[in-house]
């Protein structure tokens, strides 16, 4: 946790480099920011270019320090190639369950490496269900429990955090992590059924209209 890979690197100069230049540029920032209208009139690139940008400062060193610290157990476990699939396969993820949540609002914008941020968590924590976060929670309980509380931040929509992205990040970093190590379900079958349990739950939930 404590090495700075090589990829990790070039993932965090990517976002830094592209984040200054929205910081400065409010034409660059408007053009590559995740918007649902834009993306309606085909500009699909929104969804991965809408990764790489964020609001402030503060908003791009919470998410380049957070991935720091998990990126290195996922690579760890699975190799460089595989680690780079699963964030950008979060990041998409990410993008389409906001599309799918918000696909009527056509002025509804968002961005933020968060999604991707997300999924490299969950993976980490699919990798190491007991590793301790904020040195005492287990990841498991970190992790299911903030699947819920995005649930909740979906349903209710009282602040301006994308729960959506988030969530949909955590869904590729799930799905991808099984389907790159699927000795993990050999390994603990039961522990990786209960970290999925949120995702049936979210997609019920919306089957049933209740979110």
């Amino acid at each position: 946790m404590g090495n700075l890979n090589v990829v990790t690197i070039v993932l965090i100069i990517a976002n830094v480099l592209f984040s200054i230049k929205g910081f400065n540029d409010f034409s660059f920032f408007e053009k590559y920011k995740f918007n649902i209208g834009a993306i309606k009139r085909g500009e699909k690139i929104r969804m991965l270019s809408s990764g790489f940008l964020h609001v402030n400062p503060q908003h791009l060193l919470f998410n380049m320090l957070t991935l720091f610290f998990f990126a290195n157990g996922v690579i760890y476990r699975i190799g460089e190639l595989s680690f780079v699939i699963i964030y950008f396969a979060s990041l998409i993820t990410g993008s389409l369950l906001s599309y799918l949540f918000h696909k009527n609002e056509y002025q509804y914008s968002a961005v933020g490496a968060s999604g991707a941020v997300m999924g490299i968590i969950y993976s980490s924590i699919l990798f190491d269900p007991w590793m301790e976060i904020n040195f005492f929670i287990p990841g498991f309980v970190f992790g299911i429990g903030y699947l819920l509380y995005s649930i909740y931040g979906m349903k209710n929509k009282t602040d301006n955090i994308g729960h959506d992205a988030h969530f949909g990040g955590a869904v590729g970093g799930y799905a991808m992590t099984l389907i790159l190590a699927p000795s993990l379900l050999q390994q603990d079958l039961m522990m990786m059924l209960l970290m999925g349990l949120p995702i049936v739950v979210l997609f019920v939930m919306k089957k049933l209209g209740k979110i």
